[in-house]
């Protein structure tokens, strides 16, 4: 390995030295007499009021291809449907969006992101089509070497993946939450409307007061409000288009284990029991939501059910569009006894192999009669596609801390206690903090028009906190409500830029990185988010363990700096980065598509 000196120059001089390399090639345009014609590119995001962060660094690198002479194409649309465009039907040039919030975080959620062996998969699996053989080796070696061994090969895949640039690393912005004190405490700095946040939260207030005639006390509810309308319509925790985080869904289905407060601890399991490739797991005496008996056969189903959720009786797997990282940890669930499961490994280190246990395990009696194609009035949809991927799932049936009552499309959700739960109990191996909760009998959820009628309504006492992170322009509002406070935490939640890598130009780094010059993090993280967020380089910036040093933000980025200042790129300068990779422009200053 180069000493590490000599790296952080390497990589500041990486687009120069690769426009020299000669390893692009000519492309030949043969659409006929007309010449190259002037290349077009499609942005794909969501438009302002469902995220105003997104659209804006959207606007901003529009105005800058223009500057570049490149046209650009902003294509607003919900949530869903972008991120059935984007991550499932793979229709886009550039998207803007934000990762998934990993918990716990780990550099191997960059496995199922970047590697080749996903390129054709929907979901967070490798959207950019991006096939690089350092970066798959990378990823592999990551899963079984551990220390320090572990430390220096992600570090060269952060290298690597900043130099072929499948996506732009934009910022982590910061979580804000609107809480009110009155009837609830002890939200947590840390996602504080995550699912273990809301079940530790301690009830303040007295009970609600009681009914006149039989003297009962009312049930006490928590009351949360969102933006986001996914969870009213769609409760499928293994679809990827309805939700970006799993934060209702992980109240109605439980893992094998848990996290909160950065540890792990048992939940359906109730003991693990670790060899060198395998874990054996003995689990709770739990009932699904309906009634029926948890076994390890549900265990084993699942894990199968996820690595295809076909069972076996399409052509070939046609794997979950959410979870497959953790899945693919898996070689084999095996129900060992109706209370026991094992769970075999490849070649991947026991901290990597954790992670497998906090997938959501299904119910076998519910999700086995979800494995035919996906049809529409009778006619098949696709191949690549089973009814379990498209299902909304309206009746959730899991064992989690909280079971589903009953929803309004675009208006409302009602979940209740589950008090048989394992938290609820405070069985053996729940954290003492955790033990006895949730304090509440009901949460229920309502969907607002806007960030500034969340805050307003939980100030005017009618909810107990926002559900989906506020936008900056909401926090003045906060600071006017006397019995609203702001809790504010980084995400490790990223926006991006991703690039469909598949066809030309996005298929050539050089291009890639030349676009991604064009975007200015550090403004981007003071104007459009108002402070709330850090600049970055690296997907894993946020780690102090993980991120790499190369990569660390001194003002700029270190592999693409901003072609301008101020948000506003350099027209000369975007043009002549252009033309030192190989692109030439019209006479009317519209970069052409064709390489000399």
């Amino acid at each position: 390995m180069a000493p590490d000196v000599t790296r952080r120059a390497a990589l500041a001089g990486t687009a120069a030295s690769l426009a020299s390399t000669g390893c692009l090639g000519r492309v030949r345009n043969i659409a006929g007499r007309d010449g190259p014609a002037p290349v077009t590119l499609r942005i794909r995001t969501m438009p302002a009021d469902s995220d105003p962060h997104g659209i804006r660094i959207a606007r901003h690198l529009a105005e800058n291809l223009k500057r570049a002479g490149i046209e650009p194409r902003l294509n607003t649309t919900s949530e869903t449907e972008l991120y059935r465009q984007v991550l499932v039907n793979q229709d886009f040039d550039l998207y803007v969006g934000q990762f998934p919030e990993p918990d716990p975080f780990d550099p191997d959620l960059l496995y199922p992101f970047c590697h080749s062996s996903f390129t054709t998969e929907p979901g967070w699996q490798n959207p950019f089509g991006l096939t690089d053989l350092t970066i798959d080796e990378q990823l592999d070696r990551q899963r079984h070497v551990t220390g320090s061994e572990r430390i220096d090969v992600v570090n060269d895949l952060q290298v690597e993946i900043a130099r072929q640039k499948p996506f732009v690393t934009v910022a982590f912005p910061d979580e804000l939450t609107a809480v009110r004190d009155a009837r609830f405490e002890g939200w947590r700095a840390t996602q504080p409307a995550a699912e273990t946040g809301l079940v530790a939260l301690e009830h303040a207030a007295p009970a609600e007061s009681t009914a006149e005639d039989d003297g009962d006390e009312q049930p006490v509810v928590l009351r949360l409000l969102s933006t986001d309308a996914g969870f009213t319509k769609n409760r499928n925790p293994i679809a990827v288009e309805y939700r970006r985080n799993g934060t209702y869904t992980g109240l109605l289905y439980d893992p094998l284990v848990r996290g909160f407060d950065g540890e792990t601890f048992p939940c359906l399991a109730r003991d693990v029991t670790w060899s060198d490739d395998a874990v054996r797991l003995s689990l709770r005496d739990v009932s699904w939501h309906d009634g029926e008996p948890f076994t390890a056969e549900d265990v084993a189903f699942t894990y199968a059910f996820l690595a295809d959720t076909s069972m076996g009786d399409a052509e070939s797997p046609i794997p979950t569009s959410r979870f497959r990282g953790q899945v693919s940890l898996v070689e084999r669930a095996t129900a060992v006894a109706a209370d026991e499961v094992e769970i075999e490994f490849g070649d991947v280190s026991r901290g990597v192999a954790e992670r497998a246990l906090r997938v959501p395990i299904l119910p076998k009696h519910v999700w086995s009669e979800r494995t035919d194609p996906a049809s529409i009035a009778g006619v098949e949809v696709n191949q690549q596609t089973t009814e379990a991927l498209v299902w909304a799932n309206p009746a959730p049936v899991g064992t989690g801390p909280l079971a589903f009552v009953e929803a309004e499309p675009e208006s409302n959700v009602a979940l209740e206690r589950n008090d048989e739960h394992p938290i609820a109990t405070g069985a053996p191996g729940v954290p003492d903090s955790l033990a006895g909760k949730p304090s509440f009998d009901r949460l229920e959820i309502e969907i607002v028009p806007s960030d500034v009628a969340a805050v307003q309504q939980v100030g005017d006492g009618y909810a107990d906190a926002t559900a989906s992170s506020l936008g900056p322009n909401a926090v003045p509002r906060v600071g006017r409500e006397s019995d609203v406070r702001l809790v504010s935490e980084r995400s490790a939640a990223f926006y991006h830029v991703g690039f469909n890598a598949r066809d030309e130009p996005l298929s050539n780094p050089h291009f890639r990185q030349t676009v991604a010059r064009l975007v200015d993090k550090a403004w981007l993280a003071a104007e459009t988010f108002d402070g709330y967020a850090i600049p970055a380089a690296s997907p894993l910036a946020i780690s102090d363990r993980w991120a790499a040093d190369e990569l660390a933000w001194n003002g700029t980025d270190p592999v693409t700096p901003f072609l301008g200042e101020n948000g506003t790129a350099d027209p000369a300068a975007a043009k002549k980065a252009f033309r030192d990779i190989g692109y030439r422009y019209s006479d009317d200053g519209k970069l052409l598509g064709d390489v000399q």
